[in-house]
């Protein structure tokens, strides 16, 4: 595998503070998830320009995407096609993917979200969610959209998508919205996905969000969107499986990474759970949290492993939540080599976070959270170092906490931890967590 820029970032920053124990970073390059996927050569190629693309920025492109996919759909070619989108601003409304293809934007390459909404497609809800995850009804659909389909691509040579969301935003702001925003990439009921080597930038609401997928890569990605964009979430498997995430950089207003499965009384009666993801080798800063499982877990969250993560400037570090009425099993979560710099809160457990869809939520539906491992963990500058509060009728069960150091911003003096409803093991922790945790 190819040693990227941000992967000699990395290794420079570990380097830089080996006292961490974070250098094997580097050294894990090595290591990695993507080969859940095969990498296909795509042998067939066409160009978005065959089909009128104009990269002027101004030229809408709508009718050029979606000929070049029809085109595609209807070939099948064996081994699939190649879309390439050559250097120049591409404007366009949303538009859907299909199976066997590539995406790919060349170096200079900027497919953007028009900003004329009058036109947006509107879609149903997800069946997990029961309704659009901010207003009741549907959704506007993503800005690349995919439903059902298989082998596909997303990559380049780091060209962008921009969801120009500030528009957006400001109708989230001024409460003008009349239906939940579009997200910038969503994948449903899809599979064999790879997302890599693209820069998504100001997504109107979540950026990359497989849904009902198995066997997705997302790698070697930069996620970009101001600190103060709302909702705008960096990558967000939900009810998903064998998904990958690795050596990437993001930056938003939200969660960077955000592992969910459906929300309340919707996501227990879907009953699709999240299992067997990656987190690997990400980078980043946001007001919220860096690696978080929830708080959208009633499917249930199973088997996550993230490891090798850096984050300033967050509100939480580490962040698992859900809140009575999600039901749902937490379990076999597991965190490790994490530096955190500058945050409100270096690890967060609770079972009181996140609103409800309606009032039929089951008020008995309690969460489950078991089995959840954090190691490893070196931070500086935090406010406090962690709270863990779990339900007094679900306590939250088997938490493993190892070698954590989390200092405050005034020097060696430590912040201090807050625990209630939860049993567990605490090894080499400081400062010292609280007495629910034995040594």
């Amino acid at each position: 595998m190819r040693l990227s820029l941000l992967s000699l970032l990395i290794f420079h920053f570990c380097f830089s503070y080996s006292a961490i124990n974070l250098c094997s970073a580097a050294v894990s390059e090595a290591v990695t998830c993507s080969g859940i996927v095969d990498q296909r050569h795509r042998s067939h190629k066409i160009s978005l320009t065959d089909y009128g693309g104009v990269g002027d920025g101004k030229t809408l492109n709508t009718k050029a995407f979606r000929e070049a996919i029809y085109r595609i759909q209807h070939l099948r070619r064996r081994g699939g096609t190649l879309l390439y989108v050559p250097p120049g601003v591409y404007v366009t409304e949303s538009f859907n993917l299909t199976s066997h293809m590539t995406l790919y934007l060349a170096a200079g390459a900027v497919i953007k979200a028009t900003q004329e909404l009058w036109n947006w497609p509107l879609i149903s809800p997800l069946p997990s969610y029961g309704r659009g995850r901010e207003l009741p009804g549907g959704r506007y659909m993503s800005f690349i959209h995919a439903d059902g389909v298989s082998d596909v691509v997303i990559t380049g040579e780091n060209g962008t998508i921009d969801g120009q969301g500030d528009v957006w935003w400001n109708m989230w702001r001024q409460r003008t919205l009349q239906f939940t925003r579009p997200g910038l990439v969503e994948f449903v009921n899809s599979r064999n996905i790879v997302i890599s080597n693209v820069t998504f930038k100001d997504s109107p609401f979540w950026n990359i969000h497989p849904v009902y997928c198995s066997n997705v890569v997302v790698q070697f990605v930069t996620i970009l969107a101001p600190p103060n964009s709302p909702n705008t979430d960096g990558i967000d498997p939900d009810s998903s499986s064998n998904v990958c995430i690795e050596d990437s950089y993001i930056s938003t207003g939200d969660d960077l990474v955000a592992v969910k499965s459906g929300w309340d009384e919707y996501g227990i009666a879907y009953a699709r759970p999240s299992f067997d993801i990656t987190i690997r080798r990400v980078t980043g800063s946001s007001p919220f949290a860096g690696i978080a499982v929830g708080s959208e877990t009633s499917g249930g969250v199973q088997n996550v492993l993230a490891e090798h993560i850096n984050l300033f400037n967050m509100g939480v570090g580490i962040h698992i939540k859900t809140n009575i009425g999600r039901g749902g099993i937490i379990k076999n979560i597991t965190v490790s080599h994490v530096y955190v710099q500058n945050a409100r809160q270096g690890i967060k457990i609770a079972g009181d976070v996140g609103g409800h869809p309606d009032e039929k939520f089951n008020p008995d539906a309690l969460p489950v959270v078991k089995g959840i491992t954090i190691k490893n963990v070196w931070g500086v500058k935090i406010h406090q170092a962690g709270l863990i509060k779990g339900l007094k009728n679900s306590p939250f069960t088997e938490i493993f906490l190892s070698d954590i150091n989390l200092h405050g911003e005034t020097g060696p003096r430590s912040p201090s931890w807050k625990c209630s409803d939860v049993v567990g093991v605490a090894h080499q922790v400081s400062p010292w967590p609280c007495s629910q945790l034995s040594s």
